[in-house]
């Protein structure tokens, strides 16, 4: 069992799958940069400076609560803040990863694109010639073609 897992292991194919999930890791750090620090600002101006970022529809407000905790003689001795967030829907940073989504799905699609153009070259190149007849064909065909006549 285990020299199958190690043959399995060692395939192109996961090779190559384990190459493209560490790739896909790094590609989407650049995006998300690029969707944020680059794409944002730019919309953002178009907007009148807002930043999608830190666009929210609070759906409940923070709640801060202090408990006291009085000792024997009455004296508060211990005070403590009890806070519960705010409950907002964040729909600025949504529309930060639907750009992103589209952004990467249109690099995908160029990249694919690109792709199958070279496979399509490739396959033209790759095309094998048609056989040449033997002499012995070439001899039966002539043969052929005298008898019709």
């Amino acid at each position: 069992m285990l020299k199958e897992f190690k043959s399995f292991i060692m395939t192109g194919n996961v090779i190559d799958l384990a190459i493209a999930v560490i790739l896909a890791g790094a590609v989407s750090a650049v995006v998300k940069g690029f969707v944020s620090m680059i794409m944002m600002p730019i919309i953002g101006l178009f907007t009148g400076g807002a930043s999608f970022a830190d666009k929210v529809i609070e759906l409940s407000p923070a709640v801060v609560g202090v408990e006291e905790v009085k000792n024997e003689a009455g004296e508060v001795i211990v005070a403590a803040v009890k806070a519960i967030p705010a409950n907002n829907l964040q729909y600025g940073a949504w529309i930060d990863t639907i750009i992103s989504l589209v952004i990467v799905g249109f690099v995908l699609f160029m990249m694919v694109k690109a792709y199958n153009k070279t496979k399509k070259k490739e396959a033209a190149a790759a095309a094998p010639a048609p056989p040449v007849p033997s002499k012995e064909e070439i001899l039966l065909t002539e043969i052929r073609d005298l008898l019709k006549k």
